[in-house]
């Protein structure tokens, strides 16, 4: 499989390992160092480059982006430990980042996972963040309850319990090549969202030692939220941007989540499914960028279709 060495070269992009929470973390960085910071969260089962397509016009528009591969993923620390994948963990491991560039505050952006570490992140350290935007994933207290007021919700997420057994679920998403987890990622976007080759280099991250492992265990640490801990509302100015066709997670998911934002918009994204980055790129980037641009709050909570 080609390295990423070409395309980084390309696009004047840096990479490098940084000390982060006690684990080290594989980031990709691009733009000016002085510019306002903007993390790029990926979900499961991505890395850094599911957001291949946005790196590149956010540094242009003047902002540092700094783009890790989350604890487990591809070449970032993959502790074995269930415990070390708890929310309030990965929220820390981005305060950790903001503190290791040198940012009081950043903007973030999550998708999937990131999405859902996103939103536990606002709510746990509000003064560490500008604006938050969130793809395709809930907030951390909406969907148990969703599942249970809504069985075709609960229908679509049933991997998620299939992944707290041990050792099988790896041994299934290992097979054959990755077989499984390639399917479900080209059934579940519009045809032609990944180019040729483009599943081979998550194939090869998803083969790193002990990131499948480490991957599911954010699945099975679920169970060890702390006790009567809720993150509750979000006090910061909030996107939500959200598939039409979202095979996992419905629509109803997205406006529970918003629900719990002070100052949010949903912005549901036509002819996308679960990847709205990747399948509707320019779409989202533009969605992004005025977003992140705009001066004062958001306004009213409300919800535009593109």
């Amino acid at each position: 499989m080609p390295s990423f060495e070409g395309l980084l070269v390309e696009h004047g992009w840096r990479e490098g390992v940084r000390r982060i929470n006690g684990v080290d973390l594989h980031v990709v960085e691009a733009g000016h160092e002085g510019g306002p910071l903007v993390v790029l969260l990926h979900g499961f089962p991505e890395f850094w480059w599911g957001w291949r397509h946005q790196i590149a016009p956010l540094a242009d528009a003047g902002h540092h982006v700094v783009v890790p591969d989350l604890r487990g993923y591809n070449t970032s620390s993959a502790p074995q430990d269930v415990g070390a994948y708890r929310l309030d963990v990965l929220a820390r491991d981005v305060v950790g980042l903001g503190d290791a560039f040198g940012a009081e505050r950043i903007d973030l952006v999550g998708h999937d996972w990131g999405a859902v570490i996103a939103w536990e992140f606002a709510a746990r350290h509000p003064e560490r963040l500008d604006r938050l935007v969130v793809l395709d994933g809930a907030h951390p207290d909406t969907m148990l309850r969703q599942v249970l007021r809504h069985p075709t919700q609960g229908l679509r997420t049933a991997y998620a319990g299939f992944f707290q057994l041990p050792w099988l679920p790896e041994a299934a998403l290992r097979a054959f090549g990755f077989t499984g987890l390639r399917n479900a990622m080209r059934r579940s976007a519009r045809e032609g969202t990944f180019e040729p080759g483009a599943l081979d280099r998550y194939a090869a991250a998803w083969s790193q030692p002990g990131s499948l492992t480490a991957m599911l265990n954010y699945y099975r640490a679920l169970r060890l939220r702390w006790p009567g801990w809720s993150p509750g509302r979000n006090p910061r100015p909030t996107l939500v941007l959200w598939g039409e066709h979202d095979d996992f997670l419905e629509q109803h998911v997205a406006r529970e989540s918003l629900g719990r934002c002070d100052d949010g918009r949903l912005v549901v994204i036509e002819d996308a499914g679960h990847w709205p980055h990747l399948e509707q790129p320019d779409v989202v980037t533009a969605e992004i960028l005025r977003f992140l641009g705009e001066m004062g709050e958001v306004g009213e909570v409300g919800e535009v279709g593109d």
